[in-house]
């Protein structure tokens, strides 16, 4: 793989520096002679050199094309103190993608790569084309597309002298756990949400563009939510059990989120980042059809229309775990979902943020479904595991419910514009 001097992202093998810089175009590098002769890695990196210093196209000015009050040129900020598509809003749709590194990956090359994917990112973000892109007409609908990226122990163990949690490994293994290694872990994850699915698929594309000198397609799941604007803000999702999923979600922008989510490691690589956990949980809907409502209500523990806890009336109502039926039972049982996750320390808590996923059926049933769950926590080991081993143990909802996909990444701080996301590890 060919070498870069990483504080100038120039690729070892440079044209003549006596040709005259008009000549050597972005589409000339690509497409003619220099792929031939340096290699498409090279090319790409000279012609992120070339126009870095240039501004990005602009989208379209036809004021036709956005009447006001179209969602489709919303964008959120990709540079920033910290990656967006954490606190961000959930956008309708998602796509998570792993890759690995090819054999004998070095710091450097991991560098090239970073500063390849957070300039396009940063542009398609903006609703502006990234570079090479075929396609730009298909980037000026940002609909507040946000990509955030992950890394696995691989990239971290790129830079020894910086110390890395421990909890940046494979999970401890779980008795309700049914893992295919084509769901688990990988070295770089790539997070694209939107609310529109063309916008995330044509950013999926371009990413994947960047990434294929440098390594190989481990796994992409798709998600989705309810269709943008079809229930106000801040309205809990519904996983397609019909159940409220993300009620007792800290709030974004809050002291509590901050406390629970990001990490406060003053001269840590991660300070100002987060734990990111993915479970592919399949959903036996075929049999969970066979369950009626109060079977249905008492394996979750919360009412199925509003949300309620058994004990209360309204959603966010505090669940009184105390409270008993006349004949002494619990009425919100040991073995409830929301029972099972609710921890007596508070300090294990999480902030999740899934996506359903609907696949073509296979074998006797109808339904191949499921959810991808996201959990962002500062510390895995002290949040995310505990709650995990007390709905091992006992969560009736495990009946059916299967985790068939686990991984786990350190999600860095965001970086500043002419930086790159990694740039705190390994610069």
């Amino acid at each position: 793989m060919a070498q870069d001097d990483p504080s100038t992202n120039r690729p070892a093998a440079t044209p003549d520096p006596a040709a005259p810089r008009p000549g050597l175009t972005r589409r000339g590098l690509l497409w003619g002679g220099a792929v031939a002769g340096v290699g498409a890695v090279a090319a790409i990196g000279a012609d992120l050199a070339l126009n870095r210093a240039a501004p990005a196209p602009a989208p379209s000015a036809d004021p036709e094309a956005a009447p006001a009050g179209l969602h489709g040129p919303r964008t959120e900020p990709f540079y920033g103190a910290r990656q967006s598509g954490i606190e961000t809003e959930p956008q309708a749709h998602g796509s998570l993608l792993a890759i690995d590194l090819l054999p004998g990956t070095t710091r450097a090359d991991a560098i090239r790569l970073l500063r390849i994917l957070t300039d396009d990112a940063a542009r398609l973000c903006a609703g502006t084309a990234a570079l090479a892109d075929s396609e730009p007409e298909l980037a000026r609908v940002p609909s507040r597309l946000t990509v955030t990226f992950g890394f696995g122990p691989r990239i971290a163990a790129l830079a020894p002298e910086k110390a890395s949690p421990e909890w940046l490994r494979p999970l401890p293994a779980f008795g309700v756990d049914r893992l295919e290694e084509r769901y688990g872990d990988g070295d770089l994850l790539i997070q694209v949400c939107a609310d529109d699915p063309l916008t995330v698929a044509h950013a999926v594309r371009m990413l994947l563009k960047d990434t294929r000198a440098f390594g190989t397609l481990r796994w992409h799941q798709r998600g989705f939510r309810r269709a943008h604007n079809s229930e106000k803000p801040g309205t809990t999702m519904r996983n397609l059990f019909g159940q409220v999923d993300g009620t007792a979600n800290p709030v974004p922008g809050t002291a509590d989120f901050a406390e629970v989510v990001w990490i406060n490691a003053p001269g840590s690589w991660l300070d100002g980042g987060t734990g990111y956990v993915l479970r592919r949980i399949d959903m036996d809907l075929d049999k969970w059809d066979r369950l009626d409502r109060e079977g249905r209500e008492q394996s979750v523990g919360r009412r199925m229309d509003t949300g309620a806890p058994l004990t209360g009336t309204r959603e966010h109502d505090e669940p009184d775990f105390a409270a008993t039926t006349a004949i002494g039972f619990a009425v919100i049982p040991e073995f409830s979902h929301v029972r099972r996750t609710r921890m007596a320390d508070t300090r294990q808590r999480i902030f999740r943020r899934g996506y359903n996923y609907d696949e073509p059926p296979t074998g006797e049933g109808i339904s191949h479904s499921g959810l991808l769950f996201i959990s962002l926590q500062a510390d895995v080991d002290a949040q995310f595991v505990p709650i995990q081993r007390s709905m091992d143990e006992l969560d009736l909802l495990n009946e059916w419910l299967t985790p068939a996909g686990s991984a786990v990444f350190a999600i860095p701080p965001g970086c500043r514009e002419g930086g790159y996301i990694g740039e705190t590890l390994l610069g």
